[in-house]
């Protein structure tokens, strides 16, 4: 630290801390540089051979340091190796860490709070450079959800999945106050569910429990950040074989896929015919187990499997390009509530 004196020992570890800090492909430090950011930074006076022993003994140690060696002849005549263009390579590259930062951003389930706290850890796993690319993410408007849970029922939860153990919670719904409200049964007692849990899933920028509510044999789901005073039972959690579309275990993949707003219910066949410029948006909601036929220049008919409660609203999303052909329920269903819509804003 600057104005106090380190120990010797200290060397190693602030030459490690220079390389985190201002070190990496694009900036290169040679021994030179380095010593004299120990002088500036850390009072610490050393000579070259000091900074090249402890580089090489951080190099024995397991640090993936990256250097070039070029000949030089010295003053005596002889040629000597000079070692240069000192780099620590590290576990993340910035493309990568900004893609984990994005991905906090882009999360609707973490509190705002704990959100700026992950980003700055990652920021640290960087050097300087990355930190100034990524500066502006210090404005983060605070306007998520504050469940203080969160990060305690994740680790419950990852606890009773691993171990085959049921949970039990309470669940909230938000009011017109921005508030949680945990659900109640008719006489006012907080409502408390007893679930056999089997994965959690990151969609649509939340997180939620795929799991089985124990008094049922169906998959349901729950929000995670929605989730309250959860604890751990005693008691084994339900095989999910014995739940209806679990028979052979869960696929996550079609899972998802079926259940694209994370409604429960079994999946049912669904033909619907689309112009084919949506074929990309087909494939990105429901995956490539699609099937297309009866293609012509315009449009295609698509064969899919899906919740029928999330298919309804995912048609209506898209109700001026997709026309359901089966089943003749899910037809009727979304044919009433495009008239109800159209109802609705003829009235004054």
């Amino acid at each position: 630290m600057p104005g106090a004196l380190q120990p010797k020992k200290m060397l190693i570890m602030n030459i490690l801390d220079i390389l985190k800090k201002y070190s990496d492909a694009d900036h290169r430090l040679s021994q030179k540089d380095i010593i004299g950011i120990l002088e500036d930074e850390y009072d610490m006076q050393v000579d070259r051979k000091s900074i090249k022993r402890n580089l090489m003994n951080l190099i024995d140690a397991g640090y993936n340091l990256e250097y070039s060696e070029s000949i030089r002849i010295n003053k005596r005549g002889e040629e000597e190796i000079i070692y240069t263009d000192w780099y620590l390579n590290r576990d993340f590259t910035d493309s990568e860490l900004r893609l984990l930062v994005d991905s906090l951003l882009f999360s609707k389930t973490i509190p705002y709070n704990q959100c700026k706290d992950m980003i700055t850890k990652l920021k640290g796993l960087s050097n300087q450079y990355f930190k100034y690319k990524v500066r502006h993410i210090s404005n983060l408007p605070e306007n998520r959800p504050k469940n203080p849970e969160l990060f305690l029922t994740i680790e419950i939860l990852d606890e009773a999945i691993e171990k085959g153990k049921q949970v039990a919670f309470n669940y909230s719904d938000y009011g017109t106050d921005k508030k949680h409200h945990l659900r109640t049964r008719d006489n006012g007692e907080v409502r408390e569910y007893i679930i056999n849990p089997y994965q959690m899933v990151a969609t649509n920028g939340r997180y939620y429990l795929i799991c089985n509510m124990d008094k049922f044999d169906e998959v349901a789901h729950y929000r995670v950040d929605q989730i309250h005073n959860i604890r751990l039972l005693d008691t084994p959690a339900k095989n999910m074989k014995k739940v209806k579309g679990m028979g052979n275990g869960l696929n996550l993949p079609k899972h998802m896929a079926e259940h694209v707003y994370m409604f429960s219910g079994p999946s049912e066949r669904i033909d619907i015919r689309i112009p084919r410029f949506l074929v990309g948006a087909i494939l990105d909601w429901f995956g490539n187990d699609v099937k297309f036929t009866d293609e012509t220049d315009d449009t295609v008919v698509v064969h899919l499997s899906a919740n029928l409660k999330a298919m309804r609203y995912w048609a209506l999303q898209y109700s001026p390009f997709v026309r359901v052909l089966e089943p003749q329920s899910l037809v009727d269903e979304i044919k009433n509530d495009l008239k109800n819509a159209v109802k609705m804003y003829e009235e004054e």
